[in-house]
């Protein structure tokens, strides 16, 4: 990873974007790709893609989500404290003494979720639960609901956690949001090496990073509807299950390093599957395999059945601790899944349909 690059995966992920509110991130996103597109747009709602025209008019499509988990202001006491709402799957459990940024109309507001101290719970020490997302409490510095107001907030504006990436060791990356912005950083670097490639690519290929996907998958929906690929790639992560306290025998054995994954399934075209795994042989790229029987539980679920259907496929990049501040993907890992997307673009010919066949 070169410096450049490193610099923005560092920027992607420090941009706040939850879900509903992802056009920051977009902006950093749309910047940088757009050094090696033909053409950047967005639609409505954001979801923002970049195409680099190929050979013909059929289209690759490699797809991640834009958003981020988070919060929402749901009320201000007359004391001047915030309660919360969540935005996306925001784990409660974890929130008590950490640092918010909220994202108000004067800017970025800091605040900590409260945690009460230790020795005034002691009493109920032995019946604590972990806390609902109602039981929990903000200090922005405001004493009265006028001066919260006077910093720029209300109900309605959303939040983030302040952590920030870091390398951990000499492989391992950690920061809140790795879910999912790698996934535009992944797609990113994909059409880099397919725009350094020689000549143009068999088919043309449309980047699209998706908004809304921690609430439903509905940027992904309404931006195939328009796009209409004939193929999909699809990357989001996925548990690595390498920690203490997870049974291989009720989550798969994910391993952390150990490259990224290909899921089977019902949302996972075989034929594109089958791709895959043949790519990663050639190229000698290493793969992990997950099952699948219903759903994917990522934006694969709202593409693959997209009009008339879109062989589609989901490539995941094995992380630790999701949807916490202290994510954990490996360096390796990303490039895999880099090599492996960019690859299965330049291998495709224009006689490639993925459709199942009745002989």
């Amino acid at each position: 990873m070169t410096k450049a690059e490193k610099e923005f995966l560092y920027n992607l992920l420090e941009t706040p974007s939850p879900t509903g509110f992802e056009m920051p991130g977009q902006r950093v996103w749309a910047d940088y790709i757009g050094k090696f597109a033909d053409s950047v747009e967005c639609d409505a709602y954001g979801s923002t893609w970049a195409t680099l025209e190929g050979k013909s008019d059929q289209i690759v499509m490699l797809e991640a989500h834009a958003d981020e988990i988070g919060y929402m202001i749901k009320a201000v006491t007359k004391e001047g404290y915030l309660y919360l709402d969540r935005v996306g799957g925001s784990d409660a459990a974890t929130g008590q003494g950490r640092r918010l940024q909220i994202l108000g109309d004067k800017g970025v507001v800091e605040g900590i979720i409260g945690n009460t101290a230790i020795h005034l719970r002691r009493d109920s020490m032995g019946s604590e639960k972990a806390p609902q997302i109602h039981e929990l409490w903000v200090d922005v510095g405001a004493c009265s609901p006028e001066e919260v107001a006077k910093l720029g907030l209300r109900v309605g504006h959303p939040a983030v956690y302040t952590d920030g990436p870091m390398d951990l060791g000499k492989d391992r990356l950690v920061s809140r949001a790795v879910d999912n912005r790698i996934g535009g950083f992944i797609i990113a670097q994909a059409m880099k090496k397919i725009a350094a490639a020689k000549g143009k690519p068999a088919f043309t290929l449309v980047c699209l990073n998706a908004v809304q996907e921690e609430i439903g998958g509905y940027g992904a929906k309404m931006a195939t509807h328009r796009l209409k690929p004939d193929v999909c790639l699809c990357t989001d992560v996925t548990h690595a299950t390498d920690t203490p306290g997870l049974s291989e025998q009720k989550h798969g054995k994910v391993t952390l390093g150990g490259g990224p994954t290909v899921t089977h399934g019902t949302a996972s075209h075989p034929l594109v599957v089958e791709r895959l795994m043949e790519v990663a042989k050639k190229k000698k790229l290493p793969l992990q395999h997950e099952a699948s029987s219903r759903f994917t539980g990522t934006d694969t679920d709202s593409i693959y059945h997209s009009r008339e259907g879109v062989p589609s496929a989901l490539v995941s990049l094995p992380l630790r601790c999701m949807h916490s501040v202290v994510e954990m993907a490996h360096y390796g890992d990303i490039q895999d899944t880099i090599d492996l997307m960019a690859d299965f673009v330049l291998a495709l010919k224009p006689k490639d349909l993925f459709h199942q066949s009745l002989k």
